[in-house]
C-alpha cells in the first residue's frame, strides 16, 4: 500500500499514469475537509466527502450533473486520516450527484477486489439515483471464466450508467414539530407491512399507489383497527438479484440492502432526484401525527453484493476485507465469503468499520429520519464471532447498549440465521420475534396433540425464554404469521405450499408450516369449510392479542389477504403479494372482529400489562392475578395428557385494590374437534358470568360491544363448541 498523502488536490492535472477514465481536471475549489462524519455532509460553503478504505492506494471522487453521463469533475482525495479519505468541495450542495473510483490491488485470494473502472456507490449515500442493472454482467469486477468462476479484472467502465449517490441536506425538511407517540413497548399493537404492497393494487384507490405518499392515504384503516405501530419491511435501497432478473422477477421484499442510509428510490412518487428522502420523512411525520410509531425492518447481516461471483457495487470495490467475513483454503484464505445468511455473504461484526457503519446508520434513522425502532433481520449474525460462534455479549451489542440515541429506540431481533436458533438468548435491552409462540399456537389451533404444556408458557409471556435474564413478557414479540410464510388466510386454507410462480419448481420456502386446509386445498365454495376457516382465523386472533407479550399482526390478515398458497412470495411484486382492498370490503365482518378484539384488550389493563403472571393476589381482592383451570373446574388443564386440547384460564381484571367485586376474565381455548362442557369458577357478591366472545358464533354475535355482553343462564358452566375460543367476563 502507498503511504497516506499529505497534500490536497485543487485543479491540478492528474498523473498521466492513471487510467484515462480518471485523467480529468476540476474547476471546483477543493480544500482539505475532515474525516468526520463519513459520507457526504452539507457544510456552510459546500459539501464534505469522507470515505473509509483501509486497503485502497488512491480514491477519486467523481461529480455528475445527471444520473447518466460522464463526470463534470474528477477529484483525487489526497487527505487520509484514520483510513478515511476526505476533502471538502466548495460551491456545491444539496442534490449534487457523486460516486467513487477506488484504486488498489486486485488479489481475490487475499480478499482484495479493487477495480477502478467500476463506479462505486458511497456506503453512506443518503439517496440513490435509481436501481442497479447488471446487463451482460457489466457490474462484475472480474470477467467470468469460461469454465465458471472468476477470471481476470473486467475492463468495462460503468461510470456513465451506474447509479449515483445524491447529496442530501439533513436540515432541508420541515418536521412541523414532529414528536413520536409516547408509547411503551408493552402498549404496542404492531402491524407488519410492505410499503409498496400496502397500496400498489388498483383497489387501493390512492393517488400515488405503491409509494411512501400512497401509504399515508391508508392510515385511517390502521387507526380504525387500533394499530399504534407499523413495522415496515426493508426500506433501505436494495439490489435486485441477477438470478431473479433472469426469471423476470424481482426482490420484492427488499432483503438485499446496498444502501444503509438511503430510502428505497422506487417507493417515491416523484421523479425528482432525492425525493425519496423527503417523502419517507413525510410518511413518518404523518404516522406520528396519527399516534403510530415507525419500526424499520433492517438488514445489516449481509449486502446485495452476494458471493465472490456477485456484482461490485459499493463495499466490495471500496474495501472488501474490512466489510466482509472472508474465508477460504490456506493458499486462498480470503477468496470466499462466509455465508451465515444464505444470501452469499455476511458482514464482519468483528470489524470496527462494520460496527461503525451500522451504528452510524441506526443513529441516522433515529436522529434524522425520526424512526422509533428496528427489527433486525437474521439478528444472530450480528453476534457471530470470526470463528462463527454466536455471543450475546459481542462488540456490536455492547455498542448498541452504550449509544444514547438508541436508548429510546425499540430493538427487536429475528433471533436466528441459517445456522443457529437463538430465541431467548439476546441481551436484556432487546425484544425478540418469538418463533416458539408462532409454532405452538399454530399446532394447537389445528388440533395437534401434546401442545398444552408449551401453550401455557406461550400464553403467559414465555417466561421460560425471557424470565431469567431481566426481561419481561412484552419482550416476546408474539406473532402467528409474518411476511415470511403463509398469510393467516392461507394458513387455514392450504396444507402445503404452492410456490410454482417463483420459478424453483416449488422447492423454495418452508415445508414445516403447521397449517391445515379444513378439508379442501385452496379455494372452495363449501360453506362449512369456509365457516370453519373463518372461525380458526378468529381463534388465532384471540390467541395473538390476549396472550402476554407484544402482538404483531401481519398486514392484511385482518381481511383474509391471500397469496394463493405461496409461502415465499419474496419475488412477487404483483397482485399475488399486493393488498387487495376489495377483500377489506368483502370481509368487513372479519375486520370488525379484529378491531373489536384490539379494543377489548385496550379496555382491560391486565391484558395490556403483559408482565409475567405470578398466580398471586396482587391487589388484596382475594383473587389471584392469574389462575389455570381444567374443563372440570379443577386447577389443572391436564398438562401431561397428550390428547387434551382444551385450556382455561382466569385473569383478575380489577383496577382498584381491595375491590372484592372486581371484574374477572375467563378464557376457554378449545382446539378439540368435539365440544366441551366447561365448569366455571364461582363468583362472589352477586357477580355473574357474561359472554363477550365466542368465535363459533355467526358474525355480529361472535364478539359483543362493550356493555352488551350476554348474561349466562345457567351461570355455572359454558358449552364451548369445537375449535372455538370463548371469553367470559365476571361482573356484578
Amino acid at each position: 500500500m502507498r503511504p497516506a498523502q499529505k497534500q490536497f488536490f485543487s485543479g491540478q492535472k492528474l498523473n498521466r499514469s492513471l487510467p484515462m477514465s480518471l485523467a480529468h481536471r476540476t474547476t471546483k475549489t477543493v480544500v482539505k475537509g475532515r474525516e468526520y462524519p463519513l459520507g457526504a455532509t452539507v457544510t456552510a460553503g459546500g459539501v464534505n466527502f469522507a470515505l473509509y478504505s483501509r486497503n485502497a492506494s488512491a480514491v477519486f471522487l467523481l461529480l455528475f450533473d445527471a444520473p447518466n453521463g460522464e463526470p463534470t469533475d474528477v477529484i483525487q482525495l489526497r487527505e487520509r486520516d484514520k483510513f478515511i479519505w476526505h476533502a471538502e468541495v466548495r460551491g456545491i450542495g444539496h442534490g449534487q450527484l457523486y460516486g467513487y473510483k477506488v484504486q488498489g490491488e486486485y488479489r481475490p485470494e487475499w480478499g482484495l477486489r479493487f477495480n477502478d473502472v467500476k463506479l462505486m456507490l458511497d456506503p453512506y449515500a443518503k439517496a440513490v439515483t435509481g436501481k442497479f442493472r447488471n446487463d451482460d454482467n457489466v457490474l462484475l469486477a472480474y470477467e467470468p471464466h469460461p469454465g465458471g468462476g472468476e477470471f481476470v479484472k473486467d475492463p468495462r467502465d460503468t461510470t456513465a450508467f451506474a447509479p449515483k449517490a445524491v447529496v442530501i441536506d439533513d436540515n432541508a425538511f420541515d418536521w412541523q414539530g414532529d414528536e413520536a407517540p409516547d408509547l411503551k413497548l408493552e402498549e404496542l399493537f404492531i402491524y407488519e407491512v410492505h410499503v409498496k404492497g400496502f397500496t400498489a393494487h388498483p383497489s387501493s384507490k390512492v393517488a400515488s399507489p405503491g409509494t411512501y405518499l400512497g401509504f399515508i392515504e391508508k392510515i385511517p384503516h390502521l387507526k380504525r383497527l387500533g394499530i399504534n405501530a407499523v413495522e415496515l419491511l426493508p426500506v433501505h435501497e436494495y439490489y435486485v438479484d441477477d438470478f431473479l432478473v433472469g426469471r423476470g422477477l424481482t426482490n420484492y421484499w427488499g432483503y438485499n440492502s446496498i444502501g444503509f442510509f438511503a430510502p428505497e428510490s422506487s417507493y417515491a412518487s416523484s421523479g425528482t432526484l432525492g425525493s425519496q428522502v423527503e417523502e419517507f420523512k413525510t410518511l413518518v411525520r404523518a404516522l406520528h401525527k396519527a399516534g403510530i410509531m415507525v419500526i424499520l425492518d433492517v438488514v445489516y447481516n449481509h449486502t446485495g453484493e452476494g458471493s465472490e461471483l456477485g456484482p461490485s457495487l459499493a463495499f466490495r470495490g471500496i474495501d472488501n476485507p474490512s466489510y466482509y467475513s472472508l474465508t477460504g483454503p490456506p493458499d486462498q484464505s480470503r477468496r470466499y465469503y462466509t455465508n451465515f445468511t444464505g444470501c452469499g455473504n455476511s458482514l464482519n461484526f468483528d470489524s470496527q468499520a462494520v460496527i461503525r457503519l451500522v451504528m452510524d446508520s441506526l443513529r441516522y434513522w433515529v436522529d434524522v429520519m425520526h424512526v422509533d425502532g428496528f427489527r433486525f433481520d437474521l439478528a444472530s449474525v450480528l453476534g457471530r464471532e470470526e470463528g462463527g460462534a454466536y455471543r450475546a455479549s459481542g462488540p456490536f451489542f455492547h455498542s448498541v447498549a452504550q449509544a444514547p440515541a438508541l436508548n429510546r429506540a425499540i430493538l427487536i431481533a429475528e433471533p436466528w440465521d441459517i445456522g443457529t436458533y437463538q430465541v431467548g438468548n439476546f441481551p436484556v435491552d432487546w425484544s425478540e420475534w418469538n418463533g416458539r409462540f408462532r409454532d405452538t399456537v399454530r399446532r394447537f389451533n389445528k388440533g395437534d396433540s401434546g401442545q398444552l404444556a408449551d401453550l401455557g408458557w406461550r400464553l403467559t409471556g414465555s417466561a421460560d425464554l425471557y424470565g431469567d435474564d431481566g426481561r419481561s413478557a412484552y419482550n416476546s414479540i408474539n406473532f402467528i404469521t409474518c411476511h415470511d410464510g403463509f398469510t393467516l388466510h392461507d394458513l387455514v386454507a392450504y396444507n402445503g405450499k404452492h410456490n410454482e410462480a417463483n420459478g424453483e419448481n416449488n422447492n423454495d420456502g418452508c415445508d414445516d408450516n403447521h397449517s391445515w386446509n379444513c378439508g379442501v386445498e385452496g379455494d372452495t365454495t363449501d360453506a362449512g369449510v369456509l365457516s370453519l376457516r373463518r372461525q380458526l382465523m378468529k381463534n388465532h386472533a384471540c390467541a395473538l392479542f390476549f396472550a402476554s407479550g407484544t402482538p404483531m399482526l401481519l398486514g392484511g390478515d385482518e381481511f383474509a389477504r391471500t397469496q394463493r398458497g405461496n409461502n415465499n412470495a419474496y419475488c412477487q411484486d404483483n397482485a399475488l403479494s399486493w393488498f387487495d382492498w376489495d377483500l377489506a370490503e368483502k370481509n368487513n365482518d372479519l375486520v370488525e372482529f379484529f378491531r373489536k378484539v384490539i379494543a377489548f384488550v385496550g379496555r382491560y389493563p391486565v391484558l395490556e400489562r403483559r408482565q409475567f403472571s405470578l398466580c398471586e393476589d396482587l391487589d388484596d381482592d382475594q383473587i389471584p392475578d392469574f389462575s389455570w383451570f381444567g374443563t372440570d373446574g379443577s386447577d389443572s388443564p391436564h398438562w401431561n395428557d397428550s390428547q387434551s386440547r382444551t385450556i382455561c384460564m382466569q385473569l383478575d381484571a380489577s383496577t382498584n385494590p381491595g375491590e372484592l367485586t372486581g371484574q374477572r376474565l375467563f378464557f376457554i381455548y378449545n382446539a378439540h374437534f368435539e365440544p366441551k362442557h366447561v365448569q366455571l369458577p364461582a363468583l362472589d357478591n352477586g357477580a355473574r358470568w357474561h359472554r363477550a366472545i365466542d368465535t363459533s358464533l355467526a358474525a355480529g354475535l361472535d364478539i359483543a360491544d362493550e356493555g352488551k355482553e350476554i348474561l349466562l343462564n345457567p351461570a355455572d358452566f359454558y358449552f364451548a363448541n369445537s375449535r372455538s375460543t370463548v371469553v367470559l367476563i365476571g361482573k356484578a
